[in-house]
This record gives structure tokens, sequence and C-alpha cells, in this order.
């Protein structure tokens, strides 16, 4: 089905539009589009019955999945993109992003594994040699490790690089069982 409709925004709404959705002039408003898709499909779940909530988290915890299906093209965002959207601090973002990868962990499992073996691909050699990798995600970490303990359980885990704020470290044999798992190549190790 294909809907057309006509927003009244102010041009600073747009404007603020643009930078919370991290969208240039050249994408918008077409940018908009997989956010309404989200909006229109929340509102059809409702109306048809399917998803009608009493808990004001529930109704945020399926807002950000059916966020993930569109605007995030099946991938798990970060949790400023979360916060941004959400208007919630780190925590409460952090919170709504593992609430919503483990309530729809089945329905979600393509995006959830979407989104790690993209952040495996991004794990680099750093100046000392250690494996790194930047991830604004506890919950993508928090994964990772569910994954290496179900692969392995004694390997090391991924950890936090003292002094950073989003860089974790991977011991190789982790990062290469990990790769194995997903079927992608340990490029960072070669």
């Amino acid at each position: 089905m294909k809907l057309n409709l006509e927003l009244n925004l102010l041009s600073q709404e747009e404007n603020d539009l643009q930078r919370i959705l991290k969208k240039g002039a050249s994408e918008w408003p077409a940018g908009l589009n997989a956010y309404a898709e989200a909006a229109v499909l929340e509102h059809i779940r409702m109306f048809l019955g399917q998803k009608v909530f009493t808990r004001g988290s529930d109704i945020r915890e399926y807002r950000l999945f059916l966020l993930i299906r569109t605007a995030f093209n099946d991938s798990i965002p970060d949790e400023q993109t979360v916060c941004a959207l959400f208007q919630c601090t780190l925590s409460q973002s952090r919170g709504l992003l593992r609430a919503v990868m483990s309530k729809y962990q089945y329905e979600l499992s393509e995006a959830i594994k979407r989104t790690l073996t993209e952040s495996l691909r991004r794990v680099k050699k750093n100046i000392n040699g250690a494996l790194v990798v930047a991830i604004n995600n506890e919950s993508v970490v928090g994964e990772l490790n569910k994954v290496l303990a179900m692969v392995d359980s004694a390997q090391d885990q991924i950890v936090r690089q003292p002094g950073k704020l989003a860089t974790y470290e991977l011991k190789p044999d982790a990062y290469r069982k990990l790769c194995d798992n997903f079927g992608i190549p340990a490029t960072a190790i070669k």
C-alpha cells in the first residue's frame, strides 16, 4: 500500500529533524519515509488489535523494534541514536536496547546477526598490535560475549579498553572463533 501525506512543519523543526535523524538536505524529506513507515505500522497493529499495549515501556520497546526493522534496515542502532530519537538518557537507551533485543530476539535474530558481523568486520589492529573495535552499544558487546561463551566458554571476553569510551579489545583466538561462527573472514589477524 502506498501512502502520501503532507506535513506542515516549521523550517526550524525540519532542520532539527534533519540533525536528529542525520539526514542532509539532499536526503530530505525522503529520509523521513522509513520513520513514517514505522509509525504507520505501529498504528495499524494497534487498530487491528494485534499490538495493544497498556504500559508505556511496552509501547517504546515496540516502537524501537519497528524502527530497527524499517529505519535502521534491520540493524541495531547505537545508544546515542536511541537517545536522540527517544529523548532519553544514555542509561535509559541502554535499557531500552537491551529490552528490545531480549523481548524481540527471535524476530530480530537477523538484525542482531547483521549488527554483530558488521562489528566484527570493523576489528582492526591498533599500533600496539591489539585487536580493537569501536562499538557504541553495550548490548552489542554483550551479544558478542554471549555468542563467544556459547562457541568456546574458555575464551577471554571482549572488554572495554582502559581509558576509552567505546573501544573494545578482543583476543586473537576469540576474534577468530567469532568470525568462524558467523562465517566471515578474520581479516584483522592476517
